[in-house]
């Protein structure tokens, strides 16, 4: 089996997390915008052509998705 890290999570690794929920304290109040962040990213990277492409890919891959890091979706 594959054991090495995706692309996706080396990309995911760069971004400081602390930092990233440090700013969204700040400027917002009701979002969970880091899964919105990495959806956006996946969406990017897997070459999805609308949200609604993201979302079917998503809801196929849905037992995956916890690989990805995208949790309580």
């Amino acid at each position: 089996m594959y054991q090495d890290k995706s692309v996706f999570a080396q990309l995911v690794s760069f971004i400081n997390r602390n930092h990233f929920n440090y700013l969204v304290r700040k400027y917002v109040k009701f979002f969970r915008c880091w899964n919105q962040l990495l959806t956006l990213m996946f969406g990017q990277l897997s070459n999805r052509e609308s949200l609604r492409d993201l979302m079917v890919l998503l809801m196929l891959i849905r037992k995956r998705v916890n690989i990805l890091d995208l949790v309580n979706m």
